[in-house]
């Protein structure tokens, strides 16, 4: 009973021992970096950076009329029906004519009895029986005869309105009776095979705008989806009021998704080149000034003021105030002040051993037993 006494407390002794190790172990850690603030850094890094302008626009079909009459005259006939899709030349509506074809049938007659005394008088003036001063006023009412005859055939043309480009028709306006003037809307046609796309840039980015620069746009119509496209014109005029240029982006539109007058979002993309990037959340803030937290060899930290440029994704370019390579804190600088010394938080848990499970007292009085 003694000897068995005796080993636990041995036993005992020698676990309270090794835990009072495990503790001075466990303590030195932080005394290494006392009065040292745990941060995460990074080291600054060139990397491919892509700037982006962000503007609202505004969707136009490719080519887009009214379609209307060129003479006042009532409807005979309506070939189309509301949001057809037709080709260049494809009728939409004949106005009667039936007056016109009546002048037509008279004009061609009146040319034909004038171009027969014409060629006669010319016979006679081979043979020198007839002046030619007459001769030349039969010609001239020939002609005049002749232009009438034309005259009535484009007159009857223009009652057939005809679809002047190929595209999609909108919603009807008119009927067969209804009387129509040139300032009547039949329909709408629009060829959106094609988009343009129309909005404004800050003159400052002007120097960087050129034709082909890549273009993508949404709308709240088709959520997650994108329109790609690209600059096809820059506007020749500044606007003095905005101090804004137009710029104008064609965008494929296969499938008819886009609608003139869509208001898109539109991103312009600018060529790829390097740039210092850092996340966001390493800036500071503070009215117009805007530093970051950089390390020293000694690892203290002195504020450096730098110039930002773009922002995307949770991530700033750095124009001035840092260089590739240099250390920065990330996270922690709401604790910092110049001079300051710093412990990234990374490296002081990789230096930090892990605590070995004590094994209990009982197992090893029951294993000495």
């Amino acid at each position: 009973m003694f000897a068995r006494f005796a080993v636990t407390v041995v036993g005992g002794t020698v676990l309270a021992l090794a835990l009072a190790g495990c503790n001075r172990k466990n303590a030195e850690a932080p005394r290494q970096a006392a009065g040292a603030v745990l941060v995460t850094t990074q080291i600054v890094e060139a990397a491919p950076w892509s700037d982006s302008l962000q503007a609202n626009g505004t969707a136009k079909a490719r080519e887009s009329i009214i379609v209307t009459a060129k003479v006042s005259e009532i409807i005979d006939k309506v070939h189309f029906e509301s949001g057809q899709q037709v080709a260049t030349g494809a009728p939409l509506v004949t106005l009667r004519g039936q007056a016109q074809q009546a002048a037509l049938a008279q004009a061609q007659a009146t040319f034909s009895e004038a171009d027969r005394l014409y060629k006669r008088q010319r016979e006679l003036a081979a043979q020198q029986l007839v002046a030619h001063s007459t001769l030349d006023t039969q010609q001239s009412i020939r002609d005049a005869a002749e232009a009438r005859v034309q005259q009535m055939r484009v007159d009857i043309t223009d009652r057939q309105v005809r679809a002047p480009f190929a595209g999609v028709l909108g919603i009807r306006q008119v009927s067969p009776g209804s009387l129509v003037t040139p300032t009547t809307a039949i329909a709408t046609l629009d060829d959106i095979s094609r988009m343009h796309v129309d909005f404004q840039v800050p003159e400052a980015q002007l120097s960087s705008l050129q034709n082909g620069d890549k273009v993508s746009g949404s709308s709240i119509a088709y959520p997650g989806r994108s329109f790609e496209g690209e600059v096809s014109t820059i506007d020749a005029r500044v606007d003095p009021g905005s101090r804004a240029i137009t710029v104008r982006a064609d965008f494929d539109n296969a499938d008819h998704a886009l609608r003139p007058g869509m208001l898109l979002d539109v991103r312009l993309y600018r060529p790829e080149r390097s740039a210092l990037v850092i996340p966001e959340i390493a800036v500071v803030q503070v009215g117009r000034d805007s530093y970051v937290f950089r390390v020293k060899a000694d690892d203290s930290v002195e504020r450096a003021d730098v110039k930002t440029g773009t922002r995307r994704a949770g991530v700033v370019e750095i124009i001035e105030g840092l260089k590739a390579g240099e250390r920065i804190v990330v996270d922690g600088t709401g604790k910092l002040r110049p001079g300051i010394r710093i412990q990234d938080d990374a490296a002081a848990k990789a230096a930090t051993p892990a605590t070995p499970a004590a094994e209990p007292a009982a197992t090893k009085t029951a294993s000495a037993g």
